[in-house]
């Protein structure tokens, strides 16, 4: 039986879940995730537990943040000037935006915090500092 190696194309089902158990993503009810194995397409941490599964093997997952989406950067996390945020941009907490830098580049934010004078918008990933434990089922590989 065919082993994953690095530059397979492979097929699992996953449900991703905090460390409170809280899951935060799963496919359950959709179409397994494709992708190549080794090529950077997820997480470093879970796309290294994938060599030596074969189809239909499972087994649970625990991904350090360094190896998912880092730690949080404060940094990341700037305050502008209410007054400069256009009237029809929801400003809930939690409200994720995308801004498009001078460059053109588009950066995703999150509205961390408002008050009358200023909103602080997050560019951290929503899970960054996250240790996150995945359990995954290799459906296919090729």
């Amino acid at each position: 039986m065919t082993e994953v190696k690095p530059g397979d194309k492979v097929r699992i089902h996953y449900t991703g879940t905090l460390a409170d158990g809280t899951t935060f993503d799963s496919s359950e009810g959709r179409d397994p995730l494709e992708f190549t194995v080794g090529s950077g397409e997820i997480i470093p941490g879970l796309d290294t537990a994938l060599p030596g599964m074969r189809a239909g093997d499972s087994k649970t997952v625990e991904v350090p943040c360094a190896e998912a989406y880092g730690e949080r950067n404060p940094g990341a996390r700037q305050a502008i000037p209410r007054a400069q945020v256009p009237a029809e941009i929801p400003l809930e907490i939690g409200t994720r935006l995308q801004l498009q830098t001078p460059d053109g580049q588009v950066v995703a934010v999150t509205v961390a915090e408002v008050s009358d004078e200023a909103v602080v918008l997050d560019a951290n990933h929503p899970l960054a500092g996250e240790d996150l434990t995945f359990e995954i089922e290799l459906v296919s590989i090729g």
